[in-house]
């Protein structure tokens, strides 16, 4: 019985996390040239930062994906701390979108969606109404995924062993903890949110028991960008550093006032859809995200400052001849990537026009150029005959 239970959810499980990819993939592609364009607002302010944060990571549907990009464009020099920590706070919040949609709870017309998108992805000709198929079809696909890992968890209704572990994990401090460990091992708040939701479903958990177990996994998922971090520089690991601490600080923040200070959190989230746990979980997790952005936005600088103590060490000097607009991180999300190749090429065209007219000059100084025009020209070559081979 444990192992077809185990088997069941982890098979929902597999079904609920390739459904998100699915319509985040469906939906990236849909809006390629939208997401090129909010690159553009990034270098504005740190306010634009979490709406283009926000936005992007509802489209992609992974906060994951959105932190490692952010982690990319950091490395590569195309975006400072302050910058990055402002998309890293929209991008808290985009993903709460996936826990909302599965709180709709439209579960008995999710076999209709895939039926609909597959038919749509097999027979449509046009591109855009194809990507309309895929959305179609991972959102339905999601769904059903949800519908398993719940049908799994019937069995539990009454289960000593299990009713043991769901009170010890209503301890706080514990269900934070096992909040964080299951999100490290999924890599996906999404998921850990939706295991959360299918055990509201069976009325296996209560909204104050699994709020802790909510902020728990909002630690968890920094372990993405800390990963990412690996092998890149110092500014970079320090953007995973924010992250981090962000997420420590709210969990942190909303303890003491729940515990110490007695806020009434649970019972204002409660208070807003009585009796639908499932809902209560998505809001509760929406509002978390959307309250700590608020308190730390003003402060953002701290954050910056507390990162470069916690990852000390100098800021990396960019080499004369790099990538000025591509780091690998950034492949991650392909219409962003493909914004960024364009601008490269077009910077290693304007070099070559530049070693171009440098060779002129040469050839006007019978062969005989001064050092630092040979230099120049030599570095270009070399440079873009490495990047074309």
């Amino acid at each position: 019985m444990t192992f077809q239970i185990l088997f069941t959810l982890g098979g929902g499980l597999g079904l609920f996390l390739y459904g998100m990819k699915m319509m985040g993939d469906g939906l990236e592609k849909a809006a390629g040239n939208k997401m090129k364009r909010l690159l553009e607002v990034l270098t504005t302010n740190r306010f634009m930062g979490v709406i283009v944060g926000t936005v992007v990571t509802a489209i992609i549907q992974s906060s994951s994906a959105a932190t490692v990009m952010v982690i990319g464009f950091v490395n590569a020099g195309l975006m400072n701390l302050a910058q990055a920590t402002g998309v890293i706070m929209g991008a808290n919040i985009g993903t709460t979108i996936t826990g909302q949609l599965v709180a709709l709870r439209v579960t008995d017309y999710a076999p209709i969606a895939v039926f609909l998108g597959v038919g749509i992805l097999l027979f449509a000709r046009k591109r855009y109404v194809k990507h309309i198929g895929e959305i179609l079809a991972g959102f339905g696909i999601l769904f059903m995924g949800m519908n398993l890992m719940s049908t799994a968890m019937e069995p539990l209704h009454g289960n000593e062993v299990f009713q043991n572990v769901m009170t010890r994990i209503s301890n706080p401090f514990l269900g934070v903890l096992v909040g964080a460990g299951i999100t490290m091992i999924l890599q996906s708040s999404s998921a850990s949110i939706g295991i959360l939701q299918a055990l509201a479903m069976q009325g296996l958990i209560e909204l104050d028991a699994a709020i802790f177990i909510l902020f728990g996994q909002n630690i968890g998922t920094c372990i993405t960008a800390i990963l990412a971090s690996i092998g890149a520089n110092i500014t970079a690991k320090r953007a995973a550093a924010i992250h981090l601490l962000f997420n420590i600080m709210g969990t942190a923040l909303f303890m003491i006032l729940i515990l110490l200070f007695k806020v009434p959190y649970v019972g204002w989230i409660q208070g807003l859809t009585q009796g639908d746990v499932v809902r209560q979980i998505a809001n509760s997790h929406t509002g978390f995200n959307i309250i700590n952005t608020v308190i730390m936005f003003p402060v953002a600088g701290y954050l910056v400052f507390l990162a470069r103590k916690l990852v000390p060490g100098e800021e990396p000097r960019q080499k004369e001849m790099h990538l000025q607009f591509l780091d690998k991180r950034i492949l991650e999300t392909p219409p962003i990537a493909v914004a960024q190749i364009l601008k490269e090429v077009d910077r290693m065209g304007s070099m070559a026009g530049t070693n171009s007219f440098c060779i002129g000059l040469i050839f006007h100084w019978d062969k005989n150029p001064t050092p630092f025009l040979a230099n120049q020209s030599r570095k270009s070559l070399k440079f873009n005959g490495m990047m074309l081979y």
